[in-house]
């Protein structure tokens, strides 16, 4: 084993500081990038170098197995074994395993690896159109419902008292959750979040459980702890029993994970519940340049709870790029470009990550990409194996027509697609999305081949989208999914309002976590760090991007005006005759595509259509908002509309 003064150093003095206060409280407010894996590591060997704890008395919990893994690796390498290095659930599963049966005389249940089964059939019995709401979304709220301890019978009053709203109406969501509770009991199993709440049960009921598990861990170390959830304090607590032993790291600021029933408010109020506590603050970020950290730092004053200031140990590097774009396509076609000359320049494609808030926007740079020849990597879920698409492929393994179109309509109309659908929730607008593009696929492969089948279109949707590669490329991937990662240059598109932060007309994100979320983002990078938003309607830029001053907030009058009714669009007198016939021609082809008005053109584009009257293909690709495809796919209709006028 390591000596205990080789174990320090190295450490900055907030590391040391925190390292050498091997007894509890202690409460590590660790900024992003500020080396908090380190830090803990240091402290776990600092106590048992010191002879403070014997190794197989301290109970690290991280969130992941592979924190944890990585945990017990580094303090090998420090000579320190014996640790217990555990995720909350894996640590409660281990426990019931030695206790359950023991105290309560009964068998322990196996796990269920998923909740799809139990629920797939509930799922398929509700009326339309919630039976096609993402069986995830029904399982996320069981989730969301026991991770607050919260069992069925009280669902509904939760559910009114907290002002929550469930993926479905509240009423079908408490059937669902408890056809669910009974099966799996009937079934005799339990899922991820019975481990640990059949844990608090077993140590509230069974004192001499309690006591032997205190008995076996002495000191504890909870690393994220902004993501604690209730049930997972409470197992906390019934570990701790009356004692503080106990060292908490996490940064409020990067709490982003709250629909789990994650909460903060157990790190924000950690001083107050120990008086005493050693609170330490790590600032020095060993990940971003001062230039990245500018940013990061612009955005702190908005988030609340601890404050910390970042400083980059780091030399200087590129400032970041703040750039409005014409419309989606132009910012897919500029992020594309940039993502290109990095790479040329001597930046790995696996060090560029491209953050969005939702899966569907991951589509436009996967065909892009593949397009180009550009290796690529979707974290979340490619195009083709989202739950809508993968559905309609399912479907056109037995098409009902040979015409791929028909054959596409059909299948996506079996699954739900509704084109006037306002979704309250991200998984459903990425569902709806990816139909609807589906549907522009199959219009564009007939047009491309009159005479192709359904197995011809499947055939080029697989090589449309065959550039991605498991493990290298470009990385494509939500917000939610970067948190812990970071990459040598980030991009950070579509930063619009009712994106980031997310809201529709039914729900809207908390604009508080949306802020912590913009925030985890920007702190992914190490060097370089793009923020861009394309013009697209009457959508406003984030308003984050106000807060940081990196665009103006709109004038008194301008928000005024933008509370009337809409007038005409900008470019129009009353409208105009051929921005008329243009948007009635929009109509009738967005309803033979069957999709959104929006996704042929929007009302501005239209609009610099009948103000600049193009007469051939260069005039018409020289407007705002006609990028490459849709010249191909539309010119030749609107070309002869323009010159009727």
């Amino acid at each position: 084993m390591s000596a205990p003064i080789e174990i320090l150093e190295g450490l900055n003095d907030a590391q040391r500081e925190a390292a050498v206060a091997v007894r509890g409280p202690v409460a590590i407010l660790a900024g992003a990038g500020t080396g908090k894996t380190t830090t803990i590591t240091r402290r776990i060997a600092y106590q048992v170098a010191t002879g403070t704890f014997p190794a197989e008395r301290i109970l690290a919990v991280t969130f992941t197995e592979k924190a944890a893994r990585e945990l017990k690796e580094r303090l090998a390498e420090l000579g320190v074994t014996g640790v217990e290095a555990r995720t909350f659930h894996a640590a409660a599963l281990s426990q019931l395993g030695r206790f359950w049966e023991r105290h309560t005389g009964e068998r322990l249940p196996d796990v269920l690896p998923s909740k799809a089964p139990l629920i797939a059939s509930l799922a398929n019995s509700l009326p339309p159109p919630h039976r096609f709401m993402p069986r995830s979304e029904l399982a996320g709220e069981i989730e969301w419902a026991k991770n607050r301890m919260v069992p069925w019978r009280r669902y509904l009053a939760e559910v009114e008292r907290l002002g929550h709203t469930p993926p479905i109406p509240a009423e079908l969501m408490a059937g669902v959750f408890e056809g669910y509770e009974r099966r799996k009991e009937l079934a005799h199993k339990i899922d991820f979040e019975d481990m640990i709440g059949m844990s608090v049960l077993l140590y509230q009921e069974y004192p001499e459980a309690a006591s032997q598990v205190r008995a076996k861990y002495h000191a504890f170390t909870v690393d994220e702890y902004q993501d604690v959830n209730p049930v997972q304090q409470a197992l906390l607590e019934a570990w701790l029993g009356h004692r503080s032993e106990l060292c908490v790291v996490g940064d409020d600021y990067q709490t982003i994970y709250s629909f789990t029933g994650a909460s903060p408010e157990y790190l924000l109020g950690f001083p107050q519940r120990y008086p005493a506590a050693t609170i330490v603050r790590l600032e020095e970020n060993y990940r971003s340049t001062p230039q990245v950290l500018a940013v990061a730092n612009g955005l702190s004053p908005q988030l609340g709870g601890f404050e910390k200031l970042l400083r980059s140990t780091k030399p200087d590097g590129p400032n970041p790029t703040g750039r409005a774009l014409p419309d989606p396509d132009a910012e897919v076609a500029f992020v594309v470009g940039e993502v290109r000359r990095l790479h040329d320049e001597g930046t790995p494609w696996e060090e560029i990550a491209i953050l969005y808030r939702i899966n569907a926007r991951s589509e436009a740079y996967e065909e892009t990409f593949a397009g180009e020849g550009i290796p690529y990597q979707v974290r979340d879920g490619a195009f083709l194996r989202r739950p809508g698409p993968r559905s309609v492929l399912a479907a056109l393994r037995r098409p009902e027509s040979i015409d791929a179109q028909v054959a596409v309509e059909t299948a996506t109309n079996s699954v739900g697609y509704d084109p006037s659908a306002d979704p309250d929730d991200a998984e459903e607008v990425t569902r709806q999305a990816d139909l609807a593009r589906l549907r522009v696929l199959a219009t564009e492969y007939v047009a491309a081949h009159p005479d192709g089948d359904v197995a011809g279109f499947v055939a080029e949707l697989s090589s449309r989208f065959s550039t991605e590669q498991s493990g290298r490329g470009v990385n494509l991937l939500t917000y939610h999914r970067a948190k812990g990662l970071e990459f040598d240059a980030v991009f950070l598109p579509r930063l619009l309002d009712k994106e980031l932060p997310f809201r529709s007309q039914k729900s809207s994100a908390d604009p508080e976590e949306e802020r912590h979320l913009f925030y985890v983002g920007i702190t992914r990078a190490r060097t370089h760090l793009y923020l861009s938003w394309p013009r697209e309607g009457r959508t406003e830029p984030s308003p984050f991007l106000q807060e940081l001053g990196i665009v103006a907030a709109p004038a008194p009058a301008a928000r005024e005006k933008a509370r009337r009714p809409a007038g005409p669009p900008v470019g129009t007198v009353g409208g105009g005759p051929l921005f008329d016939r243009l948007r009635e021609w929009r109509r009738r082809r967005a309803a033979a595509d069957g999709v959104p008005a929006y996704v042929i053109f929007h009302d501005k584009t239209l609009a610099e259509i009948a103000d600049r009257k193009p007469t051939d293909w260069a005039d018409l690709a020289g407007v705002p908002g006609v990028g490459p495809a849709k010249l191909e796919r539309y010119a030749d209709e609107i070309l002869p509309i323009v010159a009727s006028e």
